[in-house]
């Protein structure tokens, strides 16, 4: 994997055999994007996180779609993660903890972070249908496991209720992207500080 970063902007490169993933993210842009992961319904959500987080963001992965979509949404997670924990740096300034609570149609979903450096999914969401489109539905936790992962955030998701799948889902993404929006945020009134007593975030 390669890195560079400069600011609050990072572009991360990453090659297996089994995909190759290139994230570049501006996290104090305007919510522009431009994705290509293969996969239409999740270059969607990453759309929704992209504009709603107004993090600037090109996605492009070449994975093995003639197998399956797993490897090709758990290593967008992985490094969509991997470019926002290098573009924060240090965590100077940031407000680190947010929630969001969002709407959608006949769906509410819950998320809450703490970009604290130490990874943790909750997942409590529930999808009544296999697939949606041609993605298979157990694999948006797999994705929101990889991203809080290499992030290194503290992520718990919560469909508090809902009927159609694709709102579910959506919900999920719009409500991560406005938590996330809010926890990296710099504060001014603590831009020179880093949010946590020890002085640094992630140990």
């Amino acid at each position: 994997m390669s890195v560079m970063s400069e600011g609050r902007i990072a572009t991360v490169e990453r090659k297996t055999k089994e995909t190759e993933v290139f994230v570049s993210l501006d996290l104090d842009g305007n919510g522009d994007y431009d994705v290509d992961t293969g996969i239409g319904f999740l270059d969607h959500m990453l759309e929704q996180l992209s504009r709603h987080s107004l993090i600037d963001l090109k996605v492009r992965v070449d994975g093995d779609l003639h197998i399956d979509m797993h490897h090709t949404t758990e290593d967008s997670g992985i490094v969509i993660g991997e470019a926002v924990k290098q573009a924060l740096g240090t965590f100077k300034g940031i407000k680190r903890y947010a929630s969001a609570l969002i709407p959608m149609d006949e769906t509410l979903t819950r998320c809450a972070i703490d970009v604290s450096g130490r990874p943790y999914l909750i997942w409590k969401v529930e999808l009544s249908k296999p697939k949606l489109g041609e993605m298979d539905t157990e694999l948006f936790k797999e994705w929101f496991q990889a991203f809080a992962q290499a992030a290194g955030i503290t992520l718990h998701m919560e469909n508090l209720y809902g009927e159609n799948n694709h709102h579910i889902v959506e919900s999920c993404f719009k409500a991560l992207a406005r938590a996330l929006r809010l926890a990296i945020e710099i504060d001014p009134r603590t831009a020179d500080r880093v949010p946590s007593t020890k002085g640094i975030i992630g140990s």
